[in-house]
């Protein structure tokens, strides 16, 4: 009977589901992880394929990093004498422009090596295959270890980045995506190496030579760009006269195109990233009406319309669109700016996301206040945004929106709010954010308030004359600071053991300094010089 009782107890237990669901899950993520390792084999296999010289001096050993333009390998040199040593091994993509590669090359090789700027110690290439061979820094993932850096660990990781900084800054190459991906950080060893300089660009006055045809090079594709084509939903280019048919296809497709939001939209994203004109804008609301009376206007110009257009419209004039719901024809016939927006969204600089032509190094001491701000507030990504305008009204939310549309005004831009938003005290947010004021709920319902009001963003032109763009409202879910978002920091501290080391006393000059660096005037922003010799880091020696 006490066998039949033991039986009887354990069965229950062999076919528990919530067992057998933990087996299930085990199971799926071996085979999961057999897969990416069968894929990372065949990966190594196809580079030792590409460019075979590799496997003369290297023994590769995974795949560790993976982007749009390039893989990173983990590799070990196959010396004759002493222990092996380990590479990063970098390829690039085949269809990576010459020029680029070789100018991110001589980023490496001329400024690389010293200052916590990574160096390269080989080179090879087979065809269009591109391999650099850099030293191996082993780091520690940012998310990891954010919430469980002291605050003395901060103020050298800082000092470490503007170091760096510095150091290319001096060379003229703006790095143009500084994140803590790029940064890596080796907290045992105490030793830190800024990498990735594939987006890299020159200042006028850069030291790299490279540079200046990679910035060449892109200008005058941008002018080729302007000259030949209108930027549209259909991209049809300006040569030759539209066919009729065509015209009115293009208007039915507009009529029944999905809007992106309920509200009047007279700018959009294109796939490149491009801002595109629209002639007339469609509410949401209205379009299954608009669609039977078939009252939207047509998206695509010919070049004979956009002549008379232009003919039509003396320079001397002012637009009459401003802050309205509609495109003017003296507007319709500005040529499209176009204009660098490299990077990574999130750390994208307030001069970047308004398509700003004169971009500088105030680019990178932005991205760094951004991190600096994450490593003070506790959370990462700090903004995270689907598109510009979202994360504009973003940084709107901490720095407010009146010294934002201020600002804009210094590099030539118009940006329309529908509300005002008040600038946030940065100790007092920060300190909300990592938990250290019991205030925290009240700020995130009071950021999501203000993010629902999304600015406008329009071209300041010599006749200042700019366009309406009507955001749409609640587009902004304030992810990077909503409590329960996988992609933010919230859950990492209940995941980490938070390090309060010095946190309890964070000094006024630790926010100066974040507020210098996002400083929403990249002409009077900190420079990684500056900020150096910044008393946060008074007791630091270069």
């Amino acid at each position: 009977m006490e066998a039949s009782l033991g039986i009887q107890m354990d069965e229950p237990m062999a076919f528990s589901p919530q067992r057998d669901r933990f087996q299930a899950e085990g199971s799926l993520k071996k085979n999961e992880q057999n897969f990416k390792l069968a894929g990372v084999k065949k990966d190594i296999e196809k580079l030792y394929e590409a460019v075979p010289q590799l496997s003369n001096v290297f023994k590769i050993k995974d795949k560790i990093g993976e982007g749009t333009f390039s893989s990173v390998y983990l590799a070990t040199a196959q010396l004759q004498v002493g222990p092996e040593e380990k590479i990063a091994l970098k390829h690039l993509i085949p269809t990576s422009h010459p020029i680029r590669i070789a100018a991110e090359l001589q980023c490496l090789t001329v400024a690389g090596g010293q200052d916590n700027v990574m160096g390269v110690k080989y080179c090879f290439r087979k065809n269009d295959h591109v391999v650099i061979a850099m030293p191996y820094l082993e780091h520690e993932s940012f998310l990891d270890i954010l919430n469980s850096l002291s605050f003395q660990e901060v103020r050298e990781y800082m000092f470490n980045l503007f170091k760096a900084l510095k150091r290319i800054h001096q060379f003229g190459i703006v790095h143009r995506d500084v994140k803590p991906s790029n940064f890596l950080y080796n907290r045992h060893l105490k030793k830190y190496a800024l990498v990735d300089f594939g987006l890299a660009q020159g200042t006028h006055d850069t030291k790299i030579e490279l540079l200046k045809f990679v910035q060449s090079e892109a200008q005058q594709e941008r002018c080729s760009q302007n000259k030949s084509h209108i930027i549209t939903g259909n991209k049809i280019p300006l040569s030759g006269p539209v066919p009729k048919e065509l015209d009115q296809q293009s208007t039915t497709k507009a009529s029944v195109k999905r809007p992106y939001t309920n509200a009047q939209i007279q700018i959009k994203q294109g796939k490149d990233g491009k801002l595109m004109k629209q002639s007339k804008t469609v509410d949401v609301l209205s379009r299954k009406l608009a669609t039977k009376k078939k009252a939207i206007s047509t998206k695509v110009m010919n070049s004979a319309v956009m002549r008379k257009t232009a003919s039509s419209c003396p320079a001397s004039l002012t637009c009459d669109c401003y802050a309205t719901d509609k495109v003017c024809s003296i507007c319709l016939s500005r040529r499209q700016q176009v204009a660098p927006r490299a990077g990574t969204p999130g750390f994208r600089a307030p001069e970047v996301l308004t398509k700003c032509p004169d971009q500088t190094t105030a680019i990178d001491m932005w991205s760094a206040g951004v991190i600096f701000l994450s490593l003070l507030s506790g959370r990462y990504p700090f903004y995270k945004a689907s598109d510009d305008l979202t994360a504009l009204a973003q940084i709107m939310t901490i720095r407010g929106s009146r010294e934002t549309i201020q600002a804009a005004k210094t590099f030539g831009k118009s940006i329309l709010c529908s509300k005002e938003v008040p600038a946030q005290d940065l100790r007092k947010l920060c300190e909300r954010l990592r938990g250290m004021d019991s205030s925290t709920p009240k700020l995130t319902s009071d950021i999501q308030g203000h993010a629902s009001h999304q600015p406008a963003i329009s071209e300041k032109t010599d006749h200042k004359a700019s366009c309406l763009v009507q955001t749409p409202p609640g587009q902004y879910s304030g992810n990077s600071f909503k409590k329960g978002d996988s992609n933010s920091c919230e859950h990492c501290f209940d995941e980490y053991n938070t390090n309060l080391e010095g946190w309890n006393e964070v000094p006024d000059e630790a926010y100066d300094l974040l507020d210098k660096l996002l400083d929403l005037n990249p002409a009077s922003r900190i420079t990684a010089e500056e900020a150096l010799l910044h008393p946060f880091f008074k007791d630091m020696s270069l």
